[in-house]
C-alpha cells in the first residue's frame, strides 16, 4: 500500500512539534511526493513526528544550526590532539571519557540536519534544515574520509552547496513521479 503525501496541516504540525521550519522546496516535496519518492519519509510515530531511517536520539540536535564543516576543523584538531594514547590499561577512564566526547562531537557535526537517503556502508545524503545552510544537501562521507562535504553542481573549489530542489532535479535515481514540479 502506498501512503499519500503529507497534507499542509500535517507538515505544519510536524514543524511545530519538531520546532523547525522546513525549507520551502522540502515542504513542497513533503506535500506532493513524500510517499512516492526514494527519500526517508517524515511520519507520525507513537513518539511523535520523525523520519524513518533516522536515529530518534538526534531529536535534541534538530533545532541547532547545521554547521559548515570548516567551522569545526580547529576544534576537531584539538580534540584529536588530546586523544589518549594506548597504554598498559585497556578501557581506562581517560579513554572512555575521550571516546564519549568524540562521539558527542561527531553528533554535533550533523546537528540541524536529517539523513534523507542512505547509500550503504555508512554513507548518506544529509539535508540541512536549520541555520544559514538550511535547504542544502551534503554528503556524509565520514565512513572513509572523516568528512562531510557539500554536494554541488559546480566542481570548482569553494562551490556553493546544492539546494534540495536542484539535488532532486539532477539526481541519477528516480526520486520523483513524472508529474512533480
Amino acid at each position: 500500500m502506498t501512503e499519500s503525501p503529507l497534507t499542509e496541516a500535517e507538515v505544519a504540525e510536524a514543524e511545530r512539534e519538531l520546532e523547525v521550519s522546513f525549507p520551502e522546496d522540502y515542504r513542497a516535496y513533503l506535500r506532493e511526493v513524500s510517499a512516492g519518492g526514494a527519500l526517508f519519509r517524515l511520519e507520525r510515530t507513537d513518539r511523535g513526528w520523525w523520519w524513518a531511517g533516522n536515529y530518534e536520539g538526534r531529536r535534541e540536535l534538530l533545532g541547532m544550526p547545521f554547521p559548515h564543516p570548516d567551522s569545526y576543523a580547529e576544534a576537531e584538531a584539538e580534540l584529536l590532539a588530546r586523544e589518549p594514547q594506548a597504554g598498559p590499561f585497556e578501557g581506562d577512564e581517560a579513554r572512555s571519557a575521550w571516546d564519549d566526547e568524540a562521539e558527542r562531537f561527531e553528533d554535533l557535526k550533523t546537528a540541524g540536519a536529517i539523513v534523507i537517503q542512505e547509500h550503504g556502508c555508512g554513507f548518506s545524503s544529509l539535508l540541512a534544515l536549520t541555520g544559514p545552510l538550511s535547504g542544502t544537501v551534503w554528503w556524509d562521507g565520514r565512513a572513509t574520509c572523516d568528512r562531510i562535504v557539500p554536494l554541488s553542481l559546480d566542481h570548482a573549489d569553494g562551490a556553493r552547496p546544492v539546494r534540495f530542489r536542484e539535488w532532486l532535479d539532477h539526481g541519477s535515481w528516480a526520486l520523483l513521479p513524472p508529474n512533480w514540479g
